[in-house]
């Protein structure tokens, strides 16, 4: 057979339409939301609970350094977090919830780009901060992967020590120490 004598098989792929249903909406949050964002957290199993207060203030007090996803009317995922006042050119994720029904597409990492690119730093924030225990590898691997992706540094510290945390007996819970991601400087992006 020679080359000219075999043709190329051609396969079409049917591209997969996203019904609007199932897009995910990110948007900055309301204090409204702060119970959908407290039922997240609580979802996860993962995640320490706060006060539902707690989600409420960050709804209501900075809501631009915090995102909500929403799969048609029904919350997905949630990033909570702020500018330090002493680091106003970086935002400090708090929390990051993705519900069992859209884990594993990617959200937490566009929920967070999407608040380096759009929050009251509009595109100026040159570092990313979080705080993360040394058993939570998979929020490790996102903070490390987002780092990868701009091409920055991933700093990795000590922040809080157990014997920091109120004694577990006392506040009938375990902790861990955290330690704090520091990524950047950060290259600009546009918004996820």
């Amino acid at each position: 057979m020679t080359e000219a004598s075999v043709s190329p098989i051609r396969t079409t792929t049917r591209r997969q339409e996203t019904r609007p249903e199932q897009r995910i909406r990110l948007r900055h949050p309301t204090a409204d939301d702060g119970a959908a964002i407290w039922t997240l957290a609580r979802d996860s199993g993962k995640l320490d609970l706060n006060s539902p207060y707690a989600y409420l203030m960050m709804g209501h007090f900075f809501p631009k350094t915090c995102v909500i996803a929403e799969r048609g009317d029904e919350p997905v995922g949630s990033v909570i977090g702020f500018a330090p006042p002493a680091r106003p050119n970086a935002l400090f994720v708090w929390q990051v919830a993705v519900s069992e029904a859209a884990r594993g597409q990617g959200l937490a990492s566009r929920m967070i780009e999407h608040l380096l690119w759009t929050a009251p730093l509009d595109g100026s924030a040159r570092f990313l901060e979080a705080t993360v225990t040394p058993s939570n590898e998979p929020s490790a691997r996102l903070f490390q992967g987002i780092a990868r992706r701009h091409g920055a540094p991933c700093e990795i510290a000590p922040l809080f020590e157990e014997e920091a945390f109120p004694c577990p007996k006392a506040a009938n819970a375990t902790f861990e120490e955290e330690h704090l991601f520091r990524i950047g400087p950060l290259r600009q992006a546009k918004a996820a």
